[in-house]
């Protein structure tokens, strides 16, 4: 049981291109010799025959050239994730938490989560990984049927579903993500005065999100963490990293107004009354 004074909040992080800077789709379809990969994604897009970021999901039980997904295909194509730095350095923090706060970290993510598992084997407890989740024939080994994708909406009931086990209020979940499939999550966090944080420069999420930081260091997700959340000043912000052997080379704090302008019309000046 918690102190009285603690605080509890549920940070939960996408995967693909949030904690990785790979599509883990693009990295199976290389294992297995499938070309084409974002041209087919591109493709269920268009049809709208899955939720954004199921893509990986569908194609796996349903295009002929992903037939025969076994297992240790994902958890190989796990192995090859190129992760963004210092994970563990922030799993670590988060851990430990501070005097009046506590941190609970989940991931959720559209990927298999065999794929997941396998590349945050070590770093982050199995059981704090959800991902789209298969059955497997119990004679070939392949992929027989979908359990469970966390896409689009599928996000936000592993995330009610996490905020009711752990007894955490809505207004203290932190949500991180990259891209369009996580828009429907970060406003459901937002609508419930959470927290979202974006770390790519999609238009659409930084409307959405509350926060963006971009770097290739996933404990920068801490800045904004620390920051309006936990209250603390720059300097203590810095302490934090160099506590952790890490210095804040560049923070550049910037708000960006893109405009495009266009020539209008010349109208006569006979022509206005």
């Amino acid at each position: 049981m918690l102190p009285y004074h603690q605080k509890h909040y549920l940070l939960a992080s996408d995967f693909d291109q949030t904690l990785s800077f790979n599509d883990s789709g693009q990295i199976l379809s290389d294992l297995i010799g499938v070309k084409g990969f974002h041209e087919k994604v591109a493709g269920l897009a268009t049809s709208n025959l899955v939720q954004q970021g199921g893509e990986l999901a569908y194609l796996i039980r349903h295009d002929p050239e992903f037939r025969g997904i076994r297992r240790e295909h994902l958890e190989e194509a796990g192995r090859r994730v190129r992760l963004r730095k210092d994970i563990p350095a922030l799993v670590r923090f988060l851990d430990q938490g501070l005097d009046e706060y506590r941190f609970s970290f989940f991931v959720i993510s559209a990927a298999p989560q065999e794929l997941i598992q396998a590349a945050l084997a070590g770093v982050v407890a199995p059981e704090h990984i959800f991902g789209t989740e298969f059955d497997y024939d119990p004679q070939s080994g392949e992929v027989q049927s979908i359990r469970r994708v966390p896409a689009g909406y599928g996000k936000v009931a592993v995330v009610e579903e996490l905020e009711n086990r752990l007894g955490i209020r809505p207004d203290r979940t932190v949500y991180v993500g990259d891209g369009s499939s996580d828009v429907h999550v970060m406003l459901h966090v937002n609508n419930r005065d959470g927290f979202t944080i974006a770390v790519s420069e999609n238009r659409l999420l930084a409307r959405i999100a509350k926060s963006t930081v971009l770097s290739d260091n996933a404990f920068s997700v801490l800045i904004p963490l620390l920051e309006p959340i936990v209250g603390w000043h720059a300097a203590e912000i810095r302490a934090v990293f160099e506590s952790y052997h890490l210095t804040l080379h560049e923070w550049e704090k910037a708000r960006t107004d893109r405009v495009t302008l266009r020539d209008s019309p010349v109208i006569p000046s006979d022509a206005v009354a």
